[in-house]
């Protein structure tokens, strides 16, 4: 009787659909625990967040850290899943907050932007609103005649052509909440800079479209 020779089993899926699948799943991972870190932990910067993400679960930053994006989405869904009534109570308060600050810089042409505009801010989150003046200083003026300490600081941002802008922010705080007025030049309310999440021009909203966000019945797009 011949000799039979025996054949391994080959596997009906691809070994390299496998790895993207498998790659893929850790991604999410990260993007999921990254999420609960800003959410909890009070973290603001999506990059440093993926890599302690990265950390906590041992997979390579360089294969497995999602964009800016995915975490984004990401954060959206664990404040669906785990904000509640408390996180719905301190989105409308800092939408208050920032409402009430815009009203008071109205001269500047004030535009909310930021984690407060797009629903992902948590207890820690800043109030963060592009301001539009010639120069700084009169920003600096106008709080300084107002009584409203403030600190003074710099911001890099990527701008359309692919280059970075140097950014002078002021922070200020009322009532507790602290605010981030970034000072561009007026010509800048034609476009918004890159959003630091998928790079297309940043969404922000004026005081009278952050105004319909508290009023379901008056609906306006952003911009």
């Amino acid at each position: 009787m011949p000799h039979q020779r025996k054949t391994r089993t080959k596997s009906t899926e691809p070994g390299p659909a496998r790895h993207i699948r498998k790659l893929n799943h850790a991604r999410l991972e990260v993007a999921a625990e990254a999420a609960r870190i800003i959410a909890t932990e009070g973290q603001g910067n999506y990059h440093a967040a993926k890599k302690k993400a990265a950390e906590r679960i041992g997979v390579s930053q360089r294969l497995a850290l999602p964009s800016n994006l995915e975490v984004q989405d990401a954060l959206l869904n664990y404040q669906r899943l785990y904000g509640g009534e408390k996180h719905a109570a301190n989105l409308e308060q800092l939408r208050l907050a920032a409402i009430a600050i815009m009203q008071e810089l109205q001269i500047f042409s004030p535009r909310l932007v930021g984690p407060v505009l797009d629903g992902t801010a948590g207890k820690h989150s800043r109030i963060c609103l592009h301001v539009f003046c010639d120069v700084p200083e009169n920003l600096v003026l106008f709080l300084l005649e107002n009584g409203l300490p403030f600190d003074q600081e710099q911001r890099h941002i990527r701008w359309h052509d692919g280059g970075h802008r140097i950014i002078q922010v002021l922070v200020i705080e009322i009532d507790g909440v602290k605010a981030e007025l970034a000072v561009f030049s007026p010509v800048d309310l034609r476009q918004a800079p890159p959003s630091p999440i998928d790079g297309k021009p940043q969404r922000r909203a004026s005081l009278v479209e952050v105004e319909c966000l508290l009023n379901p019945q008056r609906r306006l797009s952003t911009g």
